[in-house]
């Protein structure tokens, strides 16, 4: 019996990268999964890779109407929704402050933050009707330090997601909803080639080639994957994790940690026959 067997599941961003491998995932584990994203081609080739348990909504997370008919409809078929990974993601603007362009700072907000509020808007009601479900919001290293995103407005809107989990968490976990967010580090997907202004199609192609560039970022001696991510929101949307709620899972193989080791230890042994010489 999988992790998720029988429950209805809604992931959104999920085209490629970690939302693509969470729908692969869940239905694996026994979910029936809505998946969305904007591009339909890949979409509906997904669809086809993972079968009939998976059904792709062409849709915009940034839209509420969008996430309206969304809701209704799966409501109409299934009666329930059990779990929601709200993933939908992309790069904001990089540079300074003194740089950033407003209606970029704005569209990125809008993509990172309210496409989080909105699902748990239009979701939430329907869980706590019921007493029960599942809230993932994908967050990110980048929310907890400075200096791990090629944006700042992206660190900002990340450290929003995770800081309205929690809020939320406080309000649906009085229902027995539970509401977690994951924060990935050096994930290999085709975020940062769009960072760097790859289009689309080209970014995911070079996923492939981040997983060499990422593989001494963190103590853990290989680049963080899509599945990395897509396994922490499995089991946080699963009974197995009953009692979690509010609270931010940190799944970068030990970036954050603090000061790398081996580096460290280098620069004493340096330090020291330094001052040995003198």
């Amino acid at each position: 019996m999988g992790l998720v067997e029988g429950k209805i599941a809604i992931i959104t961003g999920a085209t490629s990268g970690i939302g693509a491998r969470a729908a692969e995932l869940f239905v694996e584990e026994g979910a029936t999964v809505y998946f969305t994203g904007r591009r339909r081609e890949e979409g509906d080739a997904l669809a086809g890779r993972i079968g009939r348990n998976a059904t792709f909504v062409r849709a915009d997370a940034t839209s509420e109407a969008d996430w309206e008919k969304l809701v209704v409809d799966v409501m109409a078929r299934h009666g329930r929704i059990d779990a929601l990974f709200n993933n939908a993601g992309g790069p904001a603007p990089t540079g300074g402050i003194a740089g950033i362009p407003v209606e970029g700072f704005d569209a990125a907000m809008a993509l990172l933050v309210r496409s989080v509020m909105l699902g748990m808007k239009h979701v939430s009601p329907h869980m706590v009707a019921r007493k029960q479900g599942s809230i993932v919001n994908n967050a990110s290293i980048a929310s907890h330090l400075a200096g791990y995103s090629s944006s700042m407005i992206y660190s900002a809107a990340k450290a929003a997601v995770r800081h309205l989990t929690r809020c939320v968490g406080m309000e649906l976990g009085e229902h027995n909803v539970r509401v977690n967010s994951v924060s990935p580090g050096a994930i290999a997907t085709g975020i940062f080639g769009k960072a760097l202004g790859l289009d689309e199609r080209r970014a995911d192609a070079k996923a492939k080639e981040m997983e060499q560039a990422f593989a001494r970022a963190q103590p853990i001696p290989r680049a963080g994957l899509p599945e990395d991510i897509a396994q922490c929101a499995l089991w946080l949307c699963s009974d197995r994790s009953s009692f979690v709620n509010a609270t931010d899972i940190v799944v970068d193989g030990g970036v954050i940690g603090g000061r790398a080791f081996s580096p460290h230890q280098e620069s004493l042994r340096q330090m020291k026959a330094a001052l040995e010489a003198s």
